[in-house]
């Protein structure tokens, strides 16, 4: 197949590239920097560059989108815009098919858990309300071409920076790592090497199975808690997590991020109060996925990846892309308190 790939220069993008391509594909790279496997650079927004790329494509990969870390108009542009310009161009172009990576944050902030595909949107801020319009333009183009929506839970792997930085910092420096409240709560996350396999599983996919939609997950999870002491663990210090007192602690780091002074945004920090699982069925039963890896298997292989990759320069970009480490800003401070 020629398969175009937009956001090919991010974590999972550049990894589909590498992928593809080994499987025999041609693959075509669309990003913003000119990095291995890009080979049409410039703006997911930019219709002329998409249809270049687009041009005889059996197939588009939807990856490109702004981080809740951009500021809200860029956000709402590049994810919202972004997603009506490929889909215009894949219209244009005539491709078999479109697969849309979108988020579990769609869902906001479900009080039901495990979350199934059929839970209304609820965004309850830019960056979900933003993933929500997209997906809403994806599901629109069903009427004459498969679309496959994907949402992923938080992915990570070799490769992740982003927050995960910070608690690898921590670890490898011997501090206790802190959680808010008893840190009881559970988080599902997702390995990048299973979310490259539920692409390729999709692409694969007959018609009537991939114009769908599907959560992808972590099979196997724990408790906050318990994924946080096992980067501890592995970093070999006898360092602990520590609890904070929940509601000074959501106060405090509410404050710092309205004053800019961490990186931490309001969705993530209210996401950590509360256990946030989505249901996996529909992609086992449907699609045949079955996850490999469970959350502690993708933070460890992520902390092994980044102490061997820590010394390299990295600049620092708030955030900029998932593979860039984030300033810590005033919680960098707080470190000598644990």
């Amino acid at each position: 197949m020629v398969i175009a790939i937009t956001g090919a220069a991010g974590m999972l993008g550049s990894r589909l590239v590498d992928r593809l391509g080994a499987e025999g594909h041609h693959v075509r790279g669309v990003d913003l920097r000119p990095e291995d496997g890009v080979t049409h650079v410039g703006d997911v927004r930019d219709s002329r560059l998409l249809d270049r790329a687009f041009a005889d494509a059996t197939v588009v990969i939807h990856c490109a989108a702004a981080l809740p870390s951009y500021p809200a108009d860029q956000i709402r542009s590049v994810t919202v815009e972004g997603t009506r310009a490929v889909f215009a161009a894949a219209d244009r172009a005539a491709v078999a098919r479109v697969v849309h990576v979108s988020s579990t944050a769609v869902y906001g902030l479900p009080t039901r858990v495990p979350t199934p595909e059929e839970h209304p949107h609820a965004p309850v801020d830019t960056y979900s309300a933003a993933k929500a319009a997209a997906e809403e333009i994806a599901v629109r183009h069903r009427a004459g071409l498969p679309v496959a929506v994907l949402r992923p839970k938080t992915f990570l792997g070799p490769g992740r920076m982003g927050l995960f930085s910070m608690l690898f910092e921590w670890a490898e420096e011997g501090r206790n790592f802190p959680v808010l409240g008893r840190g009881d709560v559970r988080i599902q996350m997702f390995a990048v090497d299973d979310l490259v396999d539920a692409v390729v599983t999709v692409l694969h996919a007959p018609d009537e199975v991939a114009n769908d939609t599907y959560n992808l997950a972590a099979e196997r999870f724990g408790t906050l808690r318990e994924d946080f002491q096992a980067v501890l663990d592995a970093a070999g210090h006898g360092r602990r997590v520590v609890s904070l007192p929940a509601r000074p602690a959501l106060a405090a780091l509410s404050l710092l991020e309205r004053s800019r002074l961490s990186p931490v945004y309001g969705r993530l920090l209210h996401k950590l109060m509360a256990d946030s699982y989505v249901s996996i069925d529909k992609a086992r039963q449907r699609l045949g996925f079955q996850p490999k890896l469970s959350n502690q298997d993708a933070i460890l292989r992520t902390f092994e990846w980044w102490r061997t990759e820590r010394h390299r320069e990295r600049p620092a970009r708030d955030g900029r892309t998932s593979r860039d480490p984030w300033r810590q800003g005033a919680l960098a401070a707080a470190k000598i308190f644990f």
